[in-house]
């Protein structure tokens, strides 16, 4: 089978500082996010047939450092319908132009990021809300995959669980790329998806500073591919899935 190379990981084109912070949780931001997770609890239902494996493990408080592979649109919805209290997500800059999307998204709460940088703003708000106990969400890849299954990861996660020192949950989707959705809901018809929650871990640390993000990330990338069928795995093939 003929190979081909996958693209370099995204950089943002457009620079929005003033969009990135920690979103205050206000008593109307509250209210409003309980009401965004009931409405994409109702579109999960009617759009999709979710096998939601390891529902126990389902945090009900932080602080806590959420990864998970990245496939399609539908990951983030998913998270927020079956989450059992509400999480800040990190999120791509440039889904705030979108119509609506970046209206929801914005109003919900999340930080925003520049990706293929060090995005230091991005940095000091997440670990300010994992400082403040809150529950983080990210995709380590750094994108959607563009290959259908796990990518390289990048060194973000690692760095926030280290530097706040604070435990990693691994969760893992299936069946939600793109063209499957939203071929899907052309015929209307509800897409076969599983989310599976795994178990908290701690990520080590050496004295070398590079060595412990690379490590660290390593981790992370195989504790979410063991949740994941071998189809899923990518570049983490190898790995043998969790027990």
């Amino acid at each position: 089978m003929e190979s081909h190379p996958i693209p370099p990981k995204p950089r943002s084109t457009t620079y929005r500082p003033e969009l990135v912070r920690l979103p205050p949780l206000t008593s109307a931001r509250r209210a409003w996010r309980r009401v965004v997770q009931a409405l994409v609890w109702l579109l999960v239902r009617l759009t999709l047939r979710l096998e939601l494996r390891g529902e126990a493990r389902l945090p009900e408080k932080g602080p806590l450092l959420v990864v998970s592979n990245h496939l399609g649109d539908a990951d983030l919805v998913i998270g927020l319908a079956v989450a059992k209290v509400p999480f800040d997500a990190i999120a791509k800059v440039e889904l705030y132009d979108l119509p609506f999307v970046g209206w929801l998204l914005h109003s919900y709460g999340v930080i925003w990021v520049h990706r293929g940088q060090p995005d230091r703003l991005a940095i000091r708000a997440a670990l300010d809300g994992l400082a403040e106990g809150r529950i983080i969400a990210i995709a380590p890849e750094g994108r959607e995959s563009v290959i259908g299954a796990l990518e390289d990861g990048t060194q973000g996660a690692a760095y926030l669980a280290i530097k706040a020192g604070v435990p990693v949950l691994p969760v893992a989707v299936t069946g939600t790329e793109n063209w499957r959705v939203y071929g899907n809901l052309k015929r209307l018809r509800r897409t076969a998806v599983t989310l599976t929650i795994g178990e908290a871990f701690t990520l080590p640390t050496t004295g070398d500073r590079k060595q412990t993000l690379q490590h660290g990330t390593e981790m992370i990338m195989r504790r979410v591919a063991a949740l994941l069928p071998p189809d899923y795995r990518g570049r983490y093939r190898d790995v043998k899935e969790a027990g």
